[in-house]
């Protein structure tokens, strides 16, 4: 194992374990001090823990984003791989995920799966190569489970104990006394292509109740064991003379599901069984066997990646099945499955048949249950063991089929959920409540992923997503995806694995050097290194732990009362499963659960929200609930248990317990019981909670809280894409608990890895610091709270309130004001001294609407990975999105425009301006007089050129970059010739607002 795995291993071994993150500020930033008035000098005033400068401006490796490398199979260079693995490093990622998809490639080109198909040496030869060129770049390299996804290897065939299996059925009506001789009904769908095999486990007969209903409702006191009426293949069975009769065969046989895509390997590959041994070893052995020669054992171990495995995709035309399913259900339930088989089998997805909702809830709920258990037990777990020998993490998507994905997240070294298949945040703090109560350290997600954005996704559009989901516990992110350059049947741009896709353009995204952003891109991935830094340190902290009584993962539910009222005025939340309850971490200390980890102030308890919110709970859980708040945790139990049972079919005198114990709950002090979700503010109130972080008015901020033993860490950002998420900015004051008496506040800047000292904030009666948060749609900040004594204190100085716009500390570390408007200003200081300062001689805003314009135009090459840029040049009267520039209306690519503004005497502090860019599509750069700003927020454009300016003639430059979609739509009309053309360019309007700076004082 390397250095660096050994260090990032012990960095996220235990809650609260990991080191302080040094903070610095960038080359450009700190040369750009002097002249701006700002910045914290050379080094000066950061906490003493934070010795290294360079470390919050250039993270490190293993926190940067990652992309997901899109393989054509192993039809690849070694020559393009060690091309592409350079381009990924030096644009500022971290490492890969290599994936074998071609979904692309449906059009009828093919790749031989003898020579070029997953785990044939050519494949092996590749990753390798990969490895060896990653090594040097210092980046890692994870690899998939298998091609594509389901987790499948070409060592089984359907009929192999080790592959998936689904459990058939078919049917027979017998009218009462009607007598059945033959065959046992045959299952009413065929099997898969390449299952040959099925075998008859059990033939049922059940009175029918009522055969109209959906699904037909059965009566289970008459369920009939009548297998033992097969003889020689058949079936001789009379039905009684009451009413007819449903005669019901159960097949077990293989459910020949492959992996997605076409052909990956000779001889196909199909889909293991996830929750048996067999399927798990039968992986690990065509692994070992076929992909692991001591070369690429080693090379692994030196890089340090992951295994990945994507979300349980287990597609049956008939019910989910293992063969252990009947043993393991009845020695973990302590009952027989068999008598309530007729509720459990589906078809389509769908249940079939019905004996009541009391009874189908409860056995349905049981089986899912095993196999959670099962999942864990013989399949993650034994991959994580066998990935750890490797000196590999297991990187797991674990959530599909209902099982308890909450739990697996507490299990698993990574837990990954995605962009595109999460509905909201609330499907993120799933994860996150299962990482943090395990005492993981990453939740990943497989980020940028858009319906229908193949070659049109803005960068924008992309980090107005991801931010959201960093809020709700992400800090890794896995962009979907980059693709190799080239492969059979691919055109212009290159190939993509998902576009086209089914005959359209397609979902996802191929970013990389054929795409017009990409030199932007490493601004982008030095501020998402940056955020991800600091979401990796220390602790996650969440105000409430949500009790679910199941624990999947990607259900769109949202919190009770929190998501809708509690998180616009700053509350946090994750949720919890009961078998979280069962962690090391599920202990209660100062009133706080987990109090090394999440530190839950209380716990929020209903109903199982996935079937009606029914009473429902475990015994377990209602003895730990009663001891955690006999040890002071708060806990809200929201509605009416006076019905309350336990899950799954209950044992003699389990309800009765139950209530028991709920009464004995409801009892206590620290208690409270509400009738429903719109009165929890009640027992909030009642039971004298406060959030760590307060808002000063219902918005669209969220945020996330870290906390190490030096700082506490709040990252905001603006949601800016969920349902009913307002497009204006968020601007009013936050209140943030302190650890420390006269803790001080620092402000991170992500974009351009500066850090400074908030030179405008309060603190409130109670200890808590109150500053002001504004931020555009989508944009972020950082906020630390220091610990006294860590080197902060020469910044104690600072102001509590200004009638200027702006206050920021000098490169003296004394305080100025900034604003647009003249006038005089009163800053009251931190020692309630109030200070008067004048601004004047400033000049008017100025619009800026002539502009030279020089387009790089991005069109098809002799090659499908080759794009010829021609030059073109525009004068531009007034700015219009390119589509309405004659000439540019289907052109892509890079414009570059440019015009001059002069300036004439200095106002007051020199010449300080804004400028301020109005629309921009897609990624943009600033230079003034030729000197290249530092990395700009691609969320806020609105740039600080002050620095920059100088007495007479501005050049002033913006270079924007486009996606390729308007180019495509002609180039490529039959695929792409549907999609809308995007406004591209720089918009505006475009004006140079002027500001004022002064010190404070003087």
């Amino acid at each position: 194992m390397s250095l660096r795995r050994r260090a990032l291993l012990k960095m996220g071994a235990a809650a609260g374990a990991a080191a302080a993150l040094p903070w610095g500020t960038t080359p450009e930033a700190a040369a750009a001090a002097p002249a701006s008035g700002h910045g914290t000098g050379a080094g000066g005033g950061l906490p003493r823990a934070f010795a290294d400068p360079r470390a919050f401006a250039d993270p490190r490796p293993e926190v940067r984003p990652r992309f997901r490398w899109w393989w054509p199979d192993a039809l690849v260079d070694t020559a393009e791989i060690e091309r592409e693995i350079d381009q990924i490093a030096a644009a500022g990622f971290g490492g890969v995920e290599i994936a074998a998809v071609t979904h692309s490639m449906r059009g009828g080109a093919t790749i031989d799966p003898v020579r070029y198909g997953w785990g044939t040496p050519a494949w092996v030869g590749a990753v390798e190569a990969a490895l060896r060129r990653a090594k040097k770049r210092d980046v890692t390299v994870d690899l998939t489970l298998g091609p594509a996804w389901p987790n499948s290897v070409p060592s089984i065939t359907p009929d192999s104990p080790a592959a998936v299996k689904e459990l058939a059925h078919g049917t027979l009506t017998l009218p009462a006394g009607r007598r059945h001789t033959g065959p046992p009904p045959a299952p009413g769908t065929a099997p898969a292509e390449g299952v040959t095999q099925q075998e008859l486990k059990l033939v049922q007969a059940i009175r029918i109740t009522d055969a109209t209903a959906e699904p037909m409702l059965l009566d289970h006191t008459t369920v009939t064991d009548i297998t033992g009426a097969v003889t020689g293949g058949e079936l001789d069975w009379t039905a009684p003379d009451d009413d007819a009769w449903l005669v019901i065969a159960y097949w077990e046989r293989g459910s020949g599901q492959r992996p997605e895509g076409p052909h990956h390997t000779d001889p196909l590959s199909y889909v293991i069984d996830h929750f048996s041994a067999d399927g798990t070893r039968a992986a690990i052995a065509f692994w070992e066997r076929h992909l692991l020669p001591p070369s690429t054992r080693k090379l692994l171990r030196e890089t340090g990646g992951a295994l990945f495995e994507d979300s349980i995709e287990l597609e049956t035309d008939e019910t989910m099945w293992t063969p252990a399913l009947p043993v393991e259900f009845e020695k973990r339930m302590g009952y027989s499955l068999l008598p309530y088989l007729a509720t459990v089998v589906e078809r389509d997805e769908d249940p079939v048949h019905a004996f009541g909702p009391e009874i189908d809830k409860a056995v349905r709920r049981d089986v899912i249950e095993v196999l959670t258990e099962l999942y864990v037990e013989h399949h993650l777990k034994p991959f994580q063991d066998w990935a750890h020998r490797l000196g590999l993490q297991l990187r797991v998507q674990p959530y599909g089929p209902g099982t308890d994905s909450i739990w697996s997240a507490a299990v698993l070294d990574v837990s990954e959920g995605e962009s595109l298949g999460f509905k909201n945040p609330d499907d993120f703090r799933c994860l996150a409540g299962g990482r943090d109560m395990g005492g993981k350290h990453v939740l990943s997600n497989e980020a940028g992923a858009t319906a229908g954005g193949a070659y049109a996704t803005a960068w924008d559009a992309t980090l107005k997503k991801l931010v959201t989901q960093y809020a709700a516990g992400v800090n890794q992110a896995y962009f979907h995806g980059f693709a190799y350059a080239e492969a059979p049947g691919a055109a212009w741009p290159g190939f993509a694995a998902f576009s086209p896709y089914n005959g359209g353009g397609g979902y996802g995204e191929a970013w990389g050097p054929r795409q017009p952003t990409w030199g932007h891109v490493p601004d982008i991935a030095r501020y998402l290194g940056r955020t991800q830094q600091i979401l990796q340190t220390g602790v996650n902290r969440a105000d409430i732990g949500i009790l679910r009584q199941k624990g999947p993962a990607g259900t769109g539910l949202g919190a009770p009362w929190f998501t809708a009222e509690g998180v616009p005025v700053g509350w946090t939340h994750l949720f919890l499963s009961p078998r979280l309850l069962d962690q090391p971490s599920a202990k209660v200390r100062g009133g706080r659960l987990a109090p090394d980890g999440p530190a839950f102030k209380a716990l929020v308890v209903e109903g199982d929200v996935l079937s009606g919110r029914d009473r429902t709970m475990q015994l377990d859980v209602a003895e730990k609930l009663i001891g955690y708040a006999q040890a002071g945790l708060r806990i809200v139990v929201i509605g009416d248990w006076s019905d309350a049972r336990v899950p799954g079919l209950p044992g003699p005198g389990d309800n009765e317990r139950l209530r028991a114990m709920l009464a004995e709950l409801f009892a206590l002090p620290a208690v409270r019981v509400v009738a429903d979700r719109p009165y929890v503010p009640d027992a909030i109130a009642a039971l004298g909670l406060r959030r760590d972080v307060e808002y000063a008015q219902r918005s669209w901020l969220v945020h996330a809280h870290r906390a190490d033993e030096d700082a506490d860490f709040f990252f905001f950002a603006v949601d800016a894409v969920s349902k009913g998420a307002s497009t204006t900015r968020v601007d009013h004051d936050v209140s943030l608990a302190a650890r420390w008496d006269d803790a001080v506040p620092y402000r991170l800047d992500a974009w351009t890895g500066s850090v400074e000292p908030v030179p405008l904030y309060s603190r409130t009666e109670d200890g808590r610091v109150r500053l002001r948060i504004t931020l555009e749609p989508g944009a972020t900040t950082i906020v630390a709270l220091v610990r006294p004594g860590r080197g902060a204190d020469g910044f104690s100085r600072h102001a509590t309130h200004s009638e200027a716009a702006e206050v920021r500390r000098g490169a003296d570390g004394r305080l100025e004001i900034r604003d647009t408007r003249p006038g005089t200003y009163r800053t009251t200081l931190q020692d309630g001294r109030t200070a008067e300062t004048a601004l004047g001689g400033m000049p008017e805003s100025m619009s800026l609407t002539r502009w030279d314009l020089t387009v790089e135009d991005w069109q098809p090459g002799a090659r499908p990975s080759r794009t010829l840029k021609s030059r073109r040049e525009f004068t531009l009267d007034a700015l219009a999105p390119w589509p309405l520039v004659p000439g540019l209306e289907d052109v892509s690519g890079i414009g570059r425009y440019r015009t001059t503004v002069r300036l004439d005497a200095p106002w007051t502090g020199g010449y300080g301006a804004y400028l301020e860019l109005g629309e921009v599509f897609d990624t943009f750069r600033v230079t003034i007089n030729g000197h290249r700003l530092p990395p700009a927020d691609q969320l806020t454009p609105r740039v600080d050129v002050g620095p920059y300016l100088r007495r007479g003639t501005n050049t002033v430059e913006v270079e924007v970059a486009t996606t390729l979609l308007n180019r495509l739509r002609v180039a490529n009309a039959p695929v792409f010739g549907g999609g809308k053309r995007q406004n591209y360019g720089l918009v505006g309007p475009v004006r140079l607002v002027p500001y004022g700076r002064a010190a404070v004082g003087r």
